[in-house]
Order: C-alpha cells, then sequence, then structure tokens
C-alpha cells in the first residue's frame, strides 16, 4: 500500500499523520524499481557471460592456433583476467539489486537469479561454441523446474 502512517509524539499527545504520495511520486517509485531490476538482471547477464568464458573458454584454445600448445598455469591466468571482468559486473548487480541497498531483490531472489542466468548463458554458449553438445528432453525438464523455483522464491 502506498500509505505510510507516521506517529509523532508532541507534547504528550500522539498525532497521526498520513502521507499519500502522488501519481507522479507513485511512478517515480515504479521507474526506480524497474530500473533498479533491469540494471540487475543486465549486469548478471554480463557477468555471467564473462563467468562462462573464463570457466569453459579454455576448453576450445586447443582449436586456436598460438593457445594451442600453452601450459596449465597459462591457462588459469587467463581464466583469471577473464573472471577479473566478471567480477567487475557481478559486484555492481548485488549492491543495485540487493534489498538491503534499496534494490528491488531479497538475497535469495539474487542468488536465484543468478543462477537461472548462468544456466541459460550455458546452453547458449554451449550449443554455439561446443557444437558436438545436444540439447535433450532431461535438459527441459530440468529448465522447467528451474523456472518453477524462480516462480516459488519470488512467490510473496
Amino acid at each position: 500500500m502506498w500509505i505510510v502512517v507516521q506517529m509523532y509524539a508532541i507534547f504528550g499527545k500522539v498525532k497521526f499523520v498520513k502521507l499519500i504520495p502522488s501519481k507522479d511520486e507513485k511512478s517515480d517509485i515504479c521507474k526506480k524499481i524497474f530500473v533498479k531490476s533491469l540494471t540487475t538482471i543486465g549486469l548478471l547477464i554480463l557477468s555471467n557471460v564473462f563467468m562462462t568464458l573464463a570457466w569453459y573458454g579454455h576448453l576450445k584454445f586447443k582449436d586456436i592456433k598460438g593457445f594451442d600448445s600453452l601450459s596449465l598455469m597459462w591457462i588459469v591466468i587467463i581464466s583469471w583476467s577473464i573472471a577479473l571482468f566478471e567480477y567487475m559486473f557481478q559486484v555492481p548487480a548485488n549492491r543495485v539489486g540487493y534489498q538491503g541497498n534499496g534494490g528491488p531483490f531479497s538475497l535469495v531472489e539474487l542468488k536465484v537469479l543468478q543462477e537461472v542466468i548462468t544456466l541459460t548463458i550455458f546452453v547458449v554458449f554451449s550449443l554455439v561454441v561446443f557444437k558436438n553438445e545436444t540439447f535433450r528432453m532431461n535438459h527441459l525438464i530440468g529448465f522447467v523446474f528451474l523456472i518453477l523455483a524462480v516462480y516459488f522464491i519470488f512467490k510473496k
């Protein structure tokens, strides 16, 4: 509800004041929540693109001239360098999106969003980059359950 009731104790008397935001103020509040939601989701998507590249991109290095002979140490250093960008987007996404910082999402909601985005990015990545991977019915059923998890996590 948009009605905020404030109590003021003035000289031993209790006074109730109703503060009803104007239509424009309601609209501004909704816009801020919408913008923070989109910003959080956008940053999580970018973060997960870099995370997927860092975690799985090196598996295709053997197919790239110059990278095919790198030692494991260099592969780890390159992956960590890519993962730095993951954190450059993940940390701001969590700070903007978290309710404790004025964002629209609880900690659990942020985590579930992140996991669904991670798996979605991973599926696209694996189908595009690793063309020998297949998307089967059991994968689809698993994703349906993930969507149901999101529904139940966000249900008030």
